[in-house]
């Protein structure tokens, strides 16, 4: 990984300008700056992304430069067609889209999410994958009634966060993990009601047909049955978030990072050697 110099296409009539502040790193950046998607051409990657409206094109209402935004995995779409992903993707002048890890990216009205004026923007850049990405199964699947329990298999950047939006649903929450270092933030950090270690064979069948949902966020592969039976019968498995986490106060755990440390946050990313999520101060580092 290293910095050169690139360009955002011209501003159109219904697009946006935003001169990036901060990205959070997401495990998918490994893949795509280590090659592993064996991509020829250089990439800019980085689809969690927080900024302000620097121009603004002449058919949006409603935005104003200064005006805080975010952007996620998509830029535009024709609405006929794939999306644009946010990397690494054709252009409509045909060049190819430049994601977080750069200064200013050119968004369609349409895919861009006002930022809440009361909360940190440094804190939501990992709602933008990390946060939505639990978020939307726990509502879709309505893991979100007062007083019902959850499982939460994983303990990481997007485990922590369905905790958090667990306990803010007024959840009983039981957090599954295959180390038992994460106890202790589980429960200090988080306000979980249970931890297991996955481990533990006593504990597992303690937990038999005892919760409501489980939501699995952890990488690598892990052996399910055992997770499954601790579902109840008939257990479900699997810009309204933003909002959410304002009025709730739910903050991902960060660590803020310059941009000239994106390489040993990504090694660390691959060792675990991290806590929660990474975010990276563009604002303040280039």
């Amino acid at each position: 990984t290293h910095i050169f110099d690139c360009y955002s296409r011209d501003v159109g009539d219904e697009d946006d300008r935003i001169r990036i502040k901060h990205y959070g790193i997401c495990f998918a950046d490994v893949a795509h700056t280590r090659n592993k998607m064996r991509h020829t051409d250089p990439i800019v990657p980085g689809h969690e992304i927080v900024g302000v409206a620097k121009e603004v094109g002449m058919n949006i209402n409603g935005i104003k430069v200064g005006d805080r935004l975010g952007v996620g995995t998509y830029v535009n779409s024709c609405r006929d067609c794939e999306f644009l992903f946010t990397f690494n993707g054709v252009d409509v002048d045909g060049s190819i889209t430049k994601g977080g890890y750069s200064t200013f990216i050119v968004v369609h009205h349409r895919f861009f999410y006002r930022i809440p004026e009361n909360y940190p923007l440094e804190s939501a850049a990992p709602l933008l994958c990390a946060g939505i990405t639990v978020y939307r199964p726990m509502i879709h699947h309505k893991m979100n009634q007062l007083g019902k329990s959850l499982e939460v298999i994983g303990l990481g950047g997007l485990g922590h966060m369905a905790v958090k939006f667990g306990k803010a649903f007024g959840l009983n929450i039981t957090v599954l993990s295959t180390s038992i270092n994460k106890k202790e933030g589980a429960f200090s950090l988080f306000g979980a009601n249970k931890f297991v270690v996955s481990s533990d064979k006593e504990e597992m069948k303690a937990l038999a047909k005892s919760l409501d949902s489980i939501i699995g966020t952890a990488s690598g592969n892990h052996p399910f049955d055992p997770y499954m039976e601790v579902l109840k019968t008939g257990g479900v498995l699997v810009l309204e978030m933003l909002d959410f986490c304002a009025a709730y106060k739910i903050y991902p755990e960060i660590e803020k990072i310059p941009i000239q440390y994106v390489n040993e946050a990504l090694d660390r990313l691959v060792k675990r050697d991290m806590k929660y999520r990474f975010a990276i101060d563009i604002e303040n580092s280039l």
